[in-house]
């Protein structure tokens, strides 16, 4: 598989610059960081989560988890990760824990956390697991501006990017 046919379109839509960056097969997010040789701090991983009203996506560094107590005071809602067949339903154009950060494009409420718009560059996964989009900034920001910008994430233990 290649770039998501929505992230393509998105990508296009919005007039963004960015770089396709190709690596070997990684499975996780800390693991791309490290194949694709770029700082984890600025690898936007996806994470999916979910609750009787539906999904919502959140978007974070690699080197950092969800704080869900974060999600649920900012969004009142009992979120938790969704699962693997339902991303595979709902990102039926992406790999399973390739989401690209553009989830406003699959219909649902994203949030971006705030440690990204700190970066001076930004990557994250084109929907499989062997390209990453490399883009400055702004051009992330402007990529996101219907995601909802926060504070929810935290650094992982042990992690060293």
């Amino acid at each position: 598989m290649s770039m998501s046919a929505t992230l393509e379109a998105c990508l296009q839509d919005k007039g963004c610059r960015y770089e396709v960056l190709h690596h070997p097969y990684s499975h996780s997010s800390i693991e791309t960081a490290s194949a694709a040789h770029v700082p984890g701090e600025r690898l936007a991983k996806t994470v999916l989560l979910e609750d009787e009203k539906g999904y919502v996506a959140a978007v974070l560094p690699s080197t950092h988890a969800v704080r869900l107590s974060e999600i649920w005071e900012m969004t009142g809602r009992h979120l938790t990760l969704a699962s693997e067949t339902d991303m595979r339903e709902l990102f039926k154009d992406c790999e399973p824990g390739a989401l690209p950060p553009v989830c406003t494009e699959y219909g649902m409420i994203t949030y971006l956390d705030e440690s990204l718009t700190q970066q001076p560059e930004v990557f994250f996964e084109a929907g499989d697991h062997e390209e990453l989009i490399r883009m400055q900034v702004d051009q992330f920001l402007s990529l996101m501006d219907r995601a909802e910008r926060a504070r929810f994430a935290h650094r992982m233990q042990g992690i060293s990017m």
